[in-house]
């Protein structure tokens, strides 16, 4: 059944178990149960909407959104376009007209989404627009380094409208060549998505095998996009040479203030020798020109 807005009314409906009831020379013996419901219907608003792709600059198509409320249920207290759920900065005003537009200058993951042409009416009048690209992939790191033997993680995630359907790991080979990754693949590879997400862990590290060029590959209804991770794995002992080059700094150090200090006693030794000698000559002349007055006085 479709209502109308003429369906609009009270509704009555009544109730009563008296065997007799719809005997007209008989008394009911038992009252009627009445009880009544006022049903009121809304005229939905239509709402007409367009979505037009006009060429733009740099290969650039822009994007136009247009609504045209044609039967509002109540007057236009203002407007608003929305992405996602959330109102777009600078698309909220208090005109009262029917037409809205909005314009997206490109349309890539960034710009995709669900926007909406919110009319403040009582209650609100609404329509949705899709719009659809192929989805944003980003990397945790652009370069991932890790070292020989430990477990090493390549991450990457997704952005946009529609979701991404599908994820899947590749990496280049030696020959320029390029080898998909599956989960289990040598007993190594680990893959794990998680909806907007993928992870990749490869076990025990080979700096001969596992150094190189990977790629995540994101997948939705549009189209596919990909991003490269470039994995560096480092030598057992690479953690070491840091630390063995602090030690090594030390020991030069403390070997030239050894040398510094023992070069600089023999010099201070002879210094506190011809300091020491000069008191002893100096009296042995004092005692000299006392000994020559005495002789004098006894003379």
């Amino acid at each position: 059944m479709n209502l109308t807005v003429d369906d609009s009314g009270t509704y009555e409906c009544r109730a009563n178990n008296d065997p007799d009831r719809n005997d007209l020379q008989k008394r009911p013996r038992i009252k009627w149960i009445r009880s009544q419901a006022t049903v009121i219907i809304l005229e939905y608003p239509i709402i007409i909407k367009q979505q037009l792709t006009n060429p733009g600059v740099d290969g650039q198509d822009e994007i136009v959104l247009s609504c045209n409320l044609t039967n509002p249920p109540s007057d236009i207290k203002g407007r608003v376009w929305r992405k996602d759920g959330a109102d777009i900065p600078g698309t909220v005003d208090e005109d009262n007209s029917s037409l809205m537009q909005h314009r997206l200058q490109s349309v890539d993951a960034k710009n995709s989404g669900l926007y909406s042409c919110v009319y403040l009416t009582k209650p609100l009048s609404s329509e949705t627009f899709q719009v659809k690209a192929a989805p944003g992939v980003t990397t945790y790191k652009k370069s991932e380094h890790g070292n020989e033997g430990d477990v090493g993680l390549l991450t990457c995630k997704s952005h946009g409208y529609p979701p991404v359907e599908s994820w899947t790991w590749s990496r280049s080979t030696k020959d320029g060549g390029v080898e998909h990754i599956m989960n289990g693949t040598n007993n190594r590879f680990q893959i794990k998505i998680t909806g907007n997400g993928t992870e990749l862990r490869i076990l025990a590290l080979d700096i001969e095998k596992d150094q190189g060029e990977y790629y995540c590959n994101a997948t939705n209804e549009i189209g596919a996009r990909a991003e490269i991770i470039h994995l560096r794995v480092r030598g057992r002992f690479a953690a070491l040479w840091p630390f063995l080059g602090i030690v090594a700094e030390v020991i030069v150090l403390v070997a030239i203030i050894f040398i510094y200090e023992k070069r600089r006693k023999p010099d201070e030794l002879a210094d506190d020798d011809e300091q020491g000698s000069a008191p002893l000559k100096s009296n042995a002349a004092t005692n000299h020109k006392d000994k020559n007055v005495r002789q004098r006085n006894a003379n």
